[in-house]
């Protein structure tokens, strides 16, 4: 993963001509709220983020994509009935043209969940001093809350839930403030489906799709069968590099790749990397901008990990650095998105609850340009429809009914002192059991993967001519016999015939800390006996 050369990339200015426009704020969203029409409580009610965006003057209208859209996706014609759900609202109106059924056959009176009561968000404090928020069948008509089990478990917006929408929209705007007017959000049913959605509306087969030299493989084993091939953009310790990613465009040449057309997607995780954990600095995504614009690029940035930004790491004995002492300074903390630097629409954003909050509820969001989410609305009334009705009434009880806002942004505070605390278990982990003669990690900065790499060429294999994939295997099913399951570099790789680097990927997310490092002293015992090493299981501080 060595970098190319750099090149001379100027900073995006565009933002600077918004940059007038007050970023919404957690309290100004009540008096926001205040100014707007009231908000309906009937089924499958129409639900756009324009309706709860704030003042855009002086900002840039989004570009047109008609020039990459798929000729799928301009002929995507949506949902008549969902089209005429327009009209419910309209005063007066008895509706029989809908085929909903009556709440009164569903057979669920009431839900019930247990949440945390902020700031006290652990798994003990929410079991002892927790609240229990509840939702009935008839509690909008009743005056009790805007959505409840009628609306929520009947059929639904392709959009999502006209009141879950206001919450995602308002959240973008206060997070990322994007530098362009026509920008909207759209429910999920998460971000695996979203991305298929969006390659099916932006790529046709024979395509290629730049993506990181090592990339999520779920998203490669979704554009494989779709006919998109993976192209590899080399990457250094801040991820993908803008400067390889300049030189692949220029000097593209279609005989050389079949025909192929020069590729005008780009898919990657800028924070948290998976599988590397790399994060991108503000210089390296405003780099990777500005060549996108140089080339004409269209981005998806999928943004899972975006939240498990981290403190930085002081090391065994040094004390923690303290967290955020306000919503202002955890915000300010964040390496800015490249939503928040998109003046041109050109940037798909993927926001999911799978990380932050639960990955079984299948619920999270998209922001693009108004011509994007249109086409990706027409994709969704056909196929997913619209995002699980139980999910997203549990979502609301808590974040709007219980947490708000402010709640959340406690919450989302919290999870980076946890993911913090975990992510020094395991750096410490490795600094104490890990022979540095062929191992060698960079602390993450954000997400949930710790990622080794290793010296195979002085391995006893190499020597004899082996190459790295049989090195990797040799060492993998080494740490399986000693207790240990990583994941394979090699798994990730965006193009099977690349590479040079061989790493494992770790995560410390799920295991405990006990656990996370009894894994790591196996592992660095592993690597000692395969290389044949002195020392086996000796600690680094003479343990």
């Amino acid at each position: 993963m060595s970098p190319p050369s750099a090149i001379d990339v100027e900073s995006a200015t565009d933002t600077q001509a918004a940059a007038f426009i007050e970023r919404l704020s957690i309290n100004g969203v009540p008096a926001r709220r205040k100014k707007a029409s009231a908000m309906s409580t009937a089924i499958a009610t129409y639900a756009s983020s324009e309706m709860f965006k704030g003042p855009h003057q002086g900002k840039p209208k989004a570009r047109r994509w008609d020039h990459i859209l798929t000729k799928e996706a301009h002929s995507r014609m949506g949902s008549s009935l969902k089209a005429a759900s327009q009209l419910i609202k309209t005063p007066g109106l008895i509706s029989l043209g809908g085929g909903l059924p009556s709440s009164t056959v569903f057979p669920f009176e009431n839900l019930s969940v247990k949440v945390p009561n902020p700031p006290h968000f652990s798994e003990p404090e929410t079991r002892d001093s927790g609240v229990v928020v509840q939702s009935g069948k008839h509690d909008a008509t009743e005056g009790k809350s805007l959505y409840d089990i009628h609306i929520a478990f009947n059929y639904g917006q392709a959009t999502g839930s006209i009141q879950l929408l206001r919450f995602v929209t308002e959240h973008t705007e206060i997070v990322h403030h994007p530098p362009y007017q026509d920008w909207e959000c759209t429910l999920t049913v998460g971000s695996t489906s979203s991305f298929e959605i969006a390659l099916r509306m932006l790529t046709n087969r024979g395509d290629y799709m730049m993506t990181e030299e090592y990339s999520f493989c779920s998203a490669l084993e979704t554009a494989t069968p779709l006919g998109v091939k993976p192209l590899g953009i080399k990457m250094d310790d801040e991820g993908l590099l803008p400067s390889d990613m300049d030189h692949v465009l220029t000097n593209w040449s279609p005989s050389n790749r079949n025909g192929a057309p020069k590729p005008h997607l780009l898919y990657t995780v800028p924070t948290g990397q998976n599988p590397t954990g790399a994060t991108q600095s503000r210089k390296r995504r405003q780099e990777l901008y500005e060549v996108a614009k140089k080339h004409d690029v269209y981005i998806i940035e999928d943004e899972p990990y975006y939240f498990l930004q981290m403190q930085p790491y002081t090391g065994p004995s040094a004390p923690d650095v303290p967290p955020p002492s306000s919503h202002e300074e955890f915000l300010d903390a964040l390496t800015p998105s490249l939503l928040s630097m998109d003046t041109d629409g050109r940037v798909m954003r993927l926001d999911s609850f799978s990380k932050v909050m639960a990955p079984g509820l299948r619920t999270g969001w998209i922001t693009a340009s108004a011509q994007i989410i249109e086409r990706f609305i027409r994709h969704s009334e056909v196929s997913t429809q619209f995002p699980s009705g139980v999910s997203q009434l549990v979502l609301y009880k808590l974040l709007e009914d219980t947490w708000g806002h402010s709640g959340y942004m406690d919450w989302l505070i919290w999870m980076r002192m946890e993911y913090t605390r975990k992510r020094d278990n395991i750096v410490t982990a490795c600094e104490r059991f890990f022979p540095r003669e062929v191992a060698s990690w960079k602390r993450t900065e954000a997400g949930m993967f710790h990622c080794v790499k290793v010296e195979w060429r002085k391995h006893a294999l190499a020597r004899e001519g082996k190459g790295l994939l049989e090195v990797e295997e040799r060492i993998w099913r080494q740490g399986v016999e000693m207790g240990v399951l990583t994941a394979k570099g090699s798994w990730f790789r965006a193009e099977q015939d690349g590479g040079e680097d061989m790493f494992f990927r770790t995560t410390f997310a799920a295991a405990g800390e006990e656990d996370v490092r009894e894994a790591m002293r196996r592992f660095g015992e592993c690597l000692r006996v395969e290389f044949g090493l002195d020392g086996r299981d000796e600690e680094r501080d003479g343990g």
